[in-house]
């Protein structure tokens, strides 16, 4: 049950997304995404009980180019909102690992044990996967129109990102620590 509320955490804020674009337009469908962003970072911290930080992190990024993009009636915020949540990911990577190690430790190291190699090459990897969703995010919403955009959002960067995390299984089997 756990893992179905997560889930729905996860996708219920783009599919509220979507489903409000297919019937109303870009604009209308900014609103209802931030009401679920924010509805589901609550949901979060009442099933995890306590603050989910990357969520709030990207509601928080949705707050802000979701309501610039109402108040200025200007789409180009909203598409840009993928491309600047990835480079904040990736320097917040990156600065953990010129700071404190690999953040990704903290954040995942309840799930998977890994050796500290492992963790860097990993976390290496997920910055390097960051800036190029960044990089594709504004390559499709500059050059394409809204409505190819909107389903690369909805139905091409969570596969992209599902791809990627299967692919990094490998690594984290070679540098697994086994428990005892």
């Amino acid at each position: 049950m756990k893992s179905i509320s997560k889930l729905l955490i996860d996708i219920g804020p783009l599919a509220v997304f979507f489903v409000f674009y297919t019937r109303s337009g870009l604009q209308a469908a900014i609103l209802p995404l931030m009401i679920a962003t924010v509805i589901a970072v609550i949901f979060s911290y009442i099933l995890e009980k306590k603050i989910p930080i990357m969520p709030t992190l990207g509601a928080t990024i949705v707050l802000i180019f979701g309501g610039l993009t109402i108040y200025f009636n200007d789409e180009t915020f909203i598409k840009m909102k993928p491309t600047i949540i990835n480079i904040v990911f990736a320097i917040i990577l990156y600065v953990g690992t010129k700071v404190k190690g690999p953040i990704l430790k903290y954040l995942l190291g309840a799930a998977i044990k890994l050796e500290n190699k492992g963790w860097q090459i990993l976390t290496q990897r997920w910055i390097a996967f960051f800036i190029a969703l960044a990089v594709l995010n504004e390559i499709v919403w500059r050059t394409q129109t809204t409505d190819i955009w909107v389903n690369f959002k909805v139905f091409g960067i969570l596969p992209i990102t599902f791809i990627f995390t299967m692919t990094q299984f490998p690594l984290i089997k070679k540098y697994q620590i086994e428990k005892n």
